[in-house]
């Protein structure tokens, strides 16, 4: 028998060896299933390694449907509700893995994100989860119930197809959008994938914008009724840092975001400064809470000069509400190669949101990112992959008992 002939059974064949993908295997094959996970990576979990600085943001403490973006805003309420960040951090704690909590909910390692993949390949070994790495897959075929997974000169057969292959951001890592192609070949539909959790980029007109590059504020920044209040970061191309990365998910083409520079201080706070104040100049009022080089820049563009008390309260009312809702249109974002992840994906309304599996395809799941479900800037993201590969692994555990 020649390696391109030899065929092997399995009850599960999970292609991508991420963070969805082992948690997927490792609930399977702990409960008894043979699970083989593909991936065409040299080594697992290489989106895992990078995250969060390379300490990986595994979780939110905060996590609620209600952090997910999806065409179906209810559909990530069961597999969430059936595995929350606690019962992760319970198994971050079971390996002594050191974490800590930052802002905002987001529990990161102390030491480093390969703790976290070195956690999930003990737990698929604990389930004896047979793993290749640098597999290229060539062909997937399905007939009679079975699935036909070919892949590096050789044929593996399984009732269980899992899909946790992820979408197309950050390419580099070698990412693909293999996932939508696979299940358009199933006939399952698509919502547009797009990149998100992205820097903008700022056309021509902006060009002063772009010269604070490296300069970081608290901002609160709102696109149509949502608002994000955190840090954005000024770049050589655009705007960036968490608060421009969360509404990114957001915008479309065309849309203007708008920037509340001073979220600390409200109503008619640039009259109340011109009564007590009166000598001073924007400059140096907007230098008392921002960074020197873009109060520069925001006093320049306001185009008021002199004391305080030489400008007309009408003119410094326009300036306070130019200043709490200054305005951008973006001509773009950088893509899918600064993209954290995708948004869109296979469609919710083709999936079982108990187990992930499509309705019209008996014993096919997709998990993860490749999934129309898209999570906060947070570690919401990593908690929707644990979620969902639980639930798609309980499944199959179910299926096969």
């Amino acid at each position: 028998m020649t390696s391109e002939t030899r065929t092997v059974q399995y009850d599960a064949i999970i292609l991508g060896a991420g963070g969805a993908g082992l948690m997927c295997a490792a609930v399977a094959g702990q409960r008894g299933s043979r699970v083989l996970v593909l991936d065409h990576a040299d080594e697992p979990g290489k989106k895992i390694l990078i995250s969060g600085g390379g300490r990986c943001n595994f979780t939110n403490i905060r996590t609620s449907p209600e952090n997910f973006i999806s065409a179906n805003p209810h559909f990530a309420k069961s597999a969430l509700g059936r595995y929350q960040p606690e019962d992760f951090i319970k198994l971050v704690d079971s390996y002594k893995i050191a974490w800590h909590e930052k802002t905002l909910g987001q529990l990161f390692c102390d030491n480093s994100a390969k703790n976290i993949v070195s956690m999930l390949l003990s737990e698929c070994a604990k389930g004896h989860v047979q793993i290749e790495l640098g597999m290229t897959i060539t062909k997937v075929e399905k007939a009679d119930g079975v699935f036909s997974v070919s892949a590096s000169g050789k044929t593996f057969h399984t009732s269980a197809l899992v899909v946790a292959t992820g979408g197309p951001s950050i390419p580099k890592m070698g990412a693909t959008g293999f996932a939508f192609e696979l299940a358009r070949q199933f006939d399952l539909k698509i919502v547009e994938p797009k990149p998100a959790l992205v820097p903008f980029t700022l056309g021509p007109s902006e060009a002063l914008f772009k010269e604070l590059s490296g300069v970081a504020a608290e901002v609160e920044v709102q696109c149509g009724k949502t608002r994000f209040k955190e840090a954005a970061l000024f770049t050589h191309k655009g705007l960036s840092g968490p608060a421009m990365l969360q509404i990114s998910s957001y915008w479309t083409h065309g849309q203007t975001i708008e920037v509340n520079f001073l979220p600390s201080l409200k109503g008619d706070w640039l009259l109340q400064a011109k009564r007590e104040k009166p000598k001073n100049h924007m400059r140096s009022l907007l230098g008392a809470h921002l960074p020197a080089r873009l109060a520069e820049t925001l006093a320049e563009k306001i185009h008021i000069e002199g004391e305080l008390a030489n400008t007309p309260d009408r003119k410094l009312e326009g300036a306070g509400s130019r200043l709490s809702r200054w305005q951008f249109v973006p001509n773009g974002t950088e893509g899918y190669a600064k993209a954290e992840v995708t948004k869109g994906g296979v469609s919710t309304a083709e999936l079982s949101s108990k187990t992930m599996e499509a309705s019209k395809v008996p014993g096919f799941y997709v998990i993860g990112e490749a999934v129309d479900v898209t999570g906060w800037l947070g570690g919401y993201n990593f908690q929707w992959a644990w979620a969902s590969g639980s639930a798609a692994g309980n499944a199959i555990a179910e299926t096969c008992a």
